[in-house]
């Protein structure tokens, strides 16, 4: 038979029950709908958890652990066939402490394409003073333009200059709660005291506020060159050496690159914090779980419509195939309704989904530094929504309209 008379005949089934045709169409919408604003919204919520943590957190950490000699004293003056050796209570001694030679590092680094920004870092664990407060922190030394590149450190300055570091030789820098916590204020003194009893005092030119608590209530920066001088270091030293490159999820092949030219420790930050990418997996999982549920539901919705549609239409089948339409003709009809079913249903729930999207997107939510609910979207959502509802219904149709092209016409016109 002519293909359109099986697209009239599915015409007429689709508009002669019109409230059927809207309730299979609605299913796929909100299934597609839900799909889409789910994904969003969870594509949101982990760049938001991603940007909050990458604020102080590289793609790459380098630095010197020194856990990996092999060395042996012992061994080397005795010969191991002829002597016992009972060694009580073992210590492990470390030779050197951080990296002594940083710039021949960094050059190396840098020199690699998928490099954004690099900078080094002194880091030591202080206590900050003020009058009769005193504040456990860390001090962290830093290289202003390198640091800036890398976090973008000069947006969380809320009081002061970013650069006054470089301007005043004896500035810091303080976190908003660090500097509460101890009663100073911008132009006040702070004492700082290194676990080897060093003590300096300098002055506040500068407060920052991040997004990370923790940070605010217990660090500080010095420009390095002052970092060194308080923890007695060459010019060269650095205690971490970090490094952001363009692909952040790409750091194992980048560390296969520089690992035989560089001695030390490197680290990705899906090592260092295995919990944020669990997290994240976890909350995608969970996302299109719910969302392909949401579609099988709407599945088995259209299933039963089908199934109801050819219970009642099947005298209609029958003289249909009587009247010479073959198998494949009344498969193509209930195919057709199935196709267009999906096809209306994920043209509504893309736009039903960017709609719902976009008003989630305006509630407020006034944590860690939002101002609404986060809403990422992705075009491989909306693709993957429309196919997914469109080959749901067609699945779902598939079955109802292979058992209606296998009806016997003389048994059903015979009752």
């Amino acid at each position: 038979m002519a293909k359109s008379t099986n697209f009239q005949i599915a015409r007429v089934h689709l508009t002669s029950k019109i409230w059927q045709t809207f309730v299979a169409v609605l299913g796929v919408t909100f299934g597609v709908s839900m799909y889409i604003f789910m994904n969003s919204f969870m594509n949101g919520v982990n760049k938001t958890q991603d940007d909050l943590a990458f604020s102080a957190l590289s793609h790459i950490r380098i630095y010197n652990q020194d856990n990996n000699r092999a060395y042996n004293p012992i061994e080397s003056q005795f010969d191991q066939s002829n002597t016992v050796i009972n060694i009580l209570n073992r210590k492990n001694m470390q030779y050197t402490t951080g990296i002594k030679n940083s710039t021949s590092i960094v050059l190396s680094v840098e020199k690699q394409a998928d490099v954004v920004a690099v900078a080094r870092q002194v880091n030591s664990n202080v206590f900050f003073r003020s009058g009769s407060k005193k504040v456990n922190g860390i001090i962290s030394g830093v290289e202003l333009k390198s640091e800036d590149e890398l976090f973008n450190t000069s947006a969380t300055i809320i009081e002061g200059e970013w650069n006054n570091l470089m301007t005043y030789k004896t500035g810091i820098i303080m976190g908003k709660l660090l500097a509460e916590n101890l009663g100073v204020q911008l132009n006040n003194s702070v004492n700082v005291l290194t676990a080897d009893g060093v003590s300096k005092n300098y002055m506040v030119v500068g407060i920052f506020e991040s997004n990370l608590k923790t940070m605010d209530e217990s660090k500080a920066y010095l420009n390095i060159t002052a970092a060194r001088q308080l923890v007695g270091e060459n010019s060269d030293y650095a205690s971490d050496i970090l490094v952001n490159i363009k692909d952040r999820d790409n750091t194992a092949k980048f560390i296969q690159k520089i690992t035989s030219v560089i001695p030390y420790q490197i680290e990705s930050w899906q090592v260092a914090n295995e919990q944020l990418v669990a997290g994240s997996e976890l909350r995608n999982i969970i996302a299109v779980a719910v969302s392909l549920t949401i579609l099988l539901v709407a599945g088995f919705g259209i299933y039963n419509i089908m199934n109801m549609t050819i219970n009642e239409k099947i005298k209609e089948i029958a003289i249909l195939k009587a009247t010479g339409f073959s198998g494949h003709d009344i498969m193509a009809i209930f195919l057709t309704q199935a196709t267009v079913i999906g096809l209306l249903g994920a043209l509504v729930g893309v736009i039903m989904g960017y709609a719902m999207s976009l008003l989630i997107n305006l509630v407020p939510f006034t944590i860690a530094g939002l101002e609404t609910l986060p809403i990422f979207f992705r075009l491989e959502d909306f693709l993957l929504a429309a196919v997914f509802g469109i080959l749901t219904t067609l699945i779902a149709g598939y079955l109802p309209s292979r058992k209606a092209s296998k009806i016997d016409p003389v048994i059903i016109i015979r009752g």
